[in-house]
């Protein structure tokens, strides 16, 4: 019942080329930079990234992107603040992009992990994201039916997890990962601070241990925006 890895690398030593990986965070809020990283020393390719956008400035994501790992990217913003990694690969017809609307993305997540294989909603109806995909009419109204997403990886952030594997996040960096968790076939996480099973309330876990395969502390994880402001470029 120890799912404690002991090194970043170890973590993550089992995603391979061809992957389909969902990588938590809202932005930089509950990203889990030091795994990303972790994942680009070890190299895998044509990766097919789920996350809510498409990277920032040269680190995370963006970086995954610059170094060739990431063949298709499902996200909702593709655009940020600094997006040339994904926007040079893009224009290159080096990466593919399927662009989803972000509470779609949400429920497409959550539809994985709860079995759901397609739900309906009147999101992105008549526009071009609804091309191809079955049309039901209820009530009047029309819905877009959307298909679940589930991963082979989730890699995701914490701030708090026990050895059996049970998360605790912080504030708002909950976001799309307790999603995550149950929508991969293996969940690996970082967190602030591993303690002993019978240490976190019941009440406040968040993510069941049954949904984490493996977990890593780290105990002081830097934070996406403050890497970018610093220039920081990982490579």
């Amino acid at each position: 019942m120890n799912k404690t890895s002991q090194s970043l690398t170890s973590a993550v030593s089992e995603i391979g080329d061809g992957a389909t990986v969902m990588i938590g965070g809202f932005g930089g809020s509950g990203a889990p930079i030091e795994l990303i990283h972790a994942l680009i020393d070890k190299g895998p390719k044509d990766l097919t990234v789920i996350n809510n956008n498409a990277g920032n400035g040269c680190i995370g994501i963006a970086a995954m992107i610059d170094a060739g790992m990431v063949r298709k990217m499902i996200c909702s913003f593709p655009k940020s603040s600094d997006p040339r990694a994904f926007t040079d690969k893009y224009l290159a017809g080096e990466i593919e992009l399927e662009l989803v609307p972000q509470g779609t993305l949400a429920e497409r997540i959550r539809a994985g992990g709860a079995g759901i294989p397609a739900f309906y909603t009147p999101t992105a109806y008549g526009t071009e994201l609804a091309k191809g995909k079955p049309i039901g009419e209820f009530d009047g109204r029309h819905y877009v039916q959307e298909r679940w997403l589930k991963a082979d990886f989730a890699i995701i952030k914490a701030h708090l997890g026990d050895r059996h594997g049970n998360l605790v996040y912080n504030k708002a960096a909950r976001n799309f990962n307790p999603l995550m968790c149950m929508a991969a076939a293996s969940t690996i996480v970082q967190v602030s601070r591993i303690v002993e099973a019978g240490e976190i309330d019941p009440e406040h876990v968040v993510t069941p241990g049954i949904f984490v395969d493996r977990l890593v502390e780290v105990s002081q994880p830097r934070q996406e925006e403050e890497l970018i402001r610093a220039g920081v470029t990982y490579a």
